[in-house]
């Protein structure tokens, strides 16, 4: 009976030697490369988390340390993170400041040059084509090779009386 239980226990192939030293081989290089994985990874990307649930943990007082470093690693990412953020922010705030000072700038000038035709206007002939300020910006072209205007001539037109 124990003789016939020993055959079976195993399977039928319980005697053969060959098959339970290809197990124990396949055994050994599988958990030879768990170990390499395991190693592998936590070499190559000790923050992720992926290698906390590939390792095997002999305590749950083991684990949560093991968690818990990975949570203080990430709240550091997280916290540089946070602080590259408010230096964009901060850098772009500057930016706007700046862009916006120019833009007050520019306007002042504008307003400046505009006062400036507008008193110097009334001192054209009025038989100048300049005397029209409406009539020279309509027949002005920008050039966008020179980049710049191009402004007609002034001509002085003169009337003859008959």
């Amino acid at each position: 009976l124990q003789m016939l239980e020993r055959q079976v226990v195993g399977g039928e192939q319980a005697k053969n030697k060959d098959l339970r030293e290809k197990h124990k081989h396949r055994k050994r290089y599988a958990d030879e490369r768990r170990m390499q994985l395991a190693a592998a990874l936590q070499q190559a990307d000790e923050d992720s988390s992926d290698w906390v649930l590939l390792n095997i943990y002999d305590s749950i007082q083991e684990e949560a340390r093991a968690k818990s470093k990975l949570l203080e690693k990430m709240q550091k990412k997280l916290r540089a993170a946070e602080t590259e953020i408010k230096d964009l922010q901060s850098e772009f705030e500057l930016e706007k400041i700046n862009y916006l000072s120019t833009i007050r700038h520019l306007e002042r000038d504008v307003m400046l040059s505009q006062q400036l035709l507008d008193q110097v206007q009334s001192l054209v002939r009025r038989d100048c084509n300049y005397s029209n300020l409406e009539k020279i910006k309509r027949e002005s072209v920008w050039d966008e090779e020179t980049g710049c205007w191009k402004i007609p001539e002034p001509v002085i037109q003169k009337t003859h009386l008959p």
